[in-house]
């Protein structure tokens, strides 16, 4: 006989917890299913490459800013980390802009994520246009301000008409964000976002120097590689109001390519994934870990504003560099291992602390960047959803509509479900009118029975 249920241990703030047919069933589904269509893939990046391809080729030859001519692309994100989820339709794209020798101050109060960059010594260069007052600082907002300029200028000159607009600034992104809608599909939007970012390879600030907690996962040797590669910093300043001029200014340090590299080479033997003979399951944990962040996002937007997939990358970094052996993560301890993942992400809510994977002292939970208030509705909804068996990860039957109910899903704070909902008068009557057609059913068949015997005889 088939157990229903099985118990692990997940890490979370109670006991063991179980794993239910039904749950495995869904975890199992909803992985297959966050896979990305080959066909699309292929449409998304022949749009977008031929996008960035014509962008390059226009900075390059570009003769009213000369500073941005020597640049080449670095490609970031979820999609070109293989972990993207329902669509391929968010690129994150990275200009790496060569600067001179540099020194970069911490800024303190954000424990290492944040600095103001300053060139060495003076210089009559291009990059002086961007330089603050003291003819040394490099401004985050000047460098943020040209890109947009220069993205509208080649957007207006090579694609107007093309599909793509460009969406307005906000202040705390570091990005250019251009929206692509197709002729074919109008209700589809793909966005791409385009980060000037400053490439600086003379070694990784003091914070950051120990480097991410891979020992015994990926090795020493392999830490001291991602040590020695360059930093780079993007003009993205902290949030929170009454910002000093110095932190309106600074740069935040990206690990963006260590990060992609990280997601290639995963398994702690070289060879996980190579085959489909030692297939592991990491990366599909991770897509489901961002299915439900998302999920959650979409259905309280105010509520879990701070909340990023950033957050989701983070834990299972944290997860990686603890459960190291590849036998942990076999296709068929997905389940076991989602649960795992859920229940660090969890308890790291409850605890208020996630820690920044690369610069350790840096709580990515902590005001203002995530506020109090936030936090405890986020611990609040991840309970939630793991007593009610992950509702957020279920598909809509197609008789519901594309947009589940949230209400029905995820009732509101200080709210209870009730274990026996009312019935409604229209059920009722519908009930009451299958019994009388039971009831006269069996009567009419009882006549007919009837009357065939006294023919007989």
């Amino acid at each position: 006989m088939e157990s229903r249920t099985r118990t692990i241990s997940t890490g979370t703030p109670g006991d063991d917890a179980c794993i239910s047919v039904e749950l495995e069933r869904l975890i199992r589904q909803r992985g297959r299913d966050l896979r990305l269509r080959k066909l699309d893939q292929q449409k998304a990046v022949r749009t977008v490459n031929h996008l960035i391809d014509s962008l390059l080729e226009f900075l390059k030859n570009n003769e009213d800013q000369p500073f941005f001519r020597d640049i080449s692309v670095l490609t970031s994100g979820s999609y070109y980390e293989m972990v993207k989820i329902h669509k391929p339709n968010e690129f994150d794209i990275m200009l790496k802009i060569k600067v001179p020798r540099i020194d970069f101050l911490e800024l303190e109060e954000y424990k290492g994520l944040f600095y103001t960059v300053k060139l060495m010594k003076s210089t009559r260069k291009e990059i002086q246009h961007f330089l603050l007052e003291d003819g040394r600082t490099i401004s985050a907002t000047k460098v943020k301000a040209e890109m947009h300029r220069l993205v509208r200028k080649f957007i207006s000159n090579h694609f107007q008409g093309k599909g793509w607009t460009i969406c307005r600034k906000l202040v705390n992104s570091p990005a250019v964000t251009l929206e692509y809608t197709s002729k074919e599909k109008a209700d589809e939007v793909m966005s791409v976002d385009i980060v000037p970012t400053l490439e600086v390879p003379q070694g990784w600030p003091q914070a950051a120097r120990a480097g991410p907690n891979v020992d015994q996962w990926l090795g020493k040797k392999c830490r001291r590689q991602f040590v020695s590669k360059a930093v780079y910093f993007i003009p993205k300043r902290p949030k929170g109001r009454n910002l000093s001029d110095d932190a309106k200014e600074s740069w935040r340090i990206s690990f963006s390519h260590i990060e992609k590299e990280i997601m290639q080479y995963h398994g702690n033997k070289k060879t996980c994934c190579e085959t489909s003979s030692n297939r592991c399951c990491r990366k599909v944990c991770l897509r489901l870990l961002k299915c439900l962040i998302e999920g959650l996002k979409q259905q309280f937007p105010k509520e879990l504003e701070p909340l990023c997939s950033y957050h989701g990358k983070t834990a299972f970094f944290h997860v990686l560099s603890d459960r190291v052996h590849d036998s942990l993560w076999s296709p068929g301890q997905l389940s076991v291992s989602f649960m795992k993942l859920f229940g660090y992400f969890e308890r790291c809510a409850l605890n208020g602390s996630l820690l920044h994977f690369f610069v350790r002292e840096h709580n990515l939970f902590s005001p203002p960047a995530f506020s109090k208030r936030a936090l405890g509705f986020l611990t609040h909804v991840l309970r939630e959803q793991r007593d009610l068996g992950f509702p957020v990860l279920k598909v809509p039957s197609p008789s519901s509509g594309v947009v589940p109910d949230t209400e029905t899903l995820i009732p509101d704070i200080g709210t209870l479900i009730e274990p026996n909902p009312p019935v409604s008068d229209t059920c009722r009557i519908s009930a009451s009118f299958r019994h009388v057609y039971v009831w006269y059913s069996i009567a009419v068949i009882f006549v007919c029975v009837g009357i065939a015997c006294v023919l007989h005889k």
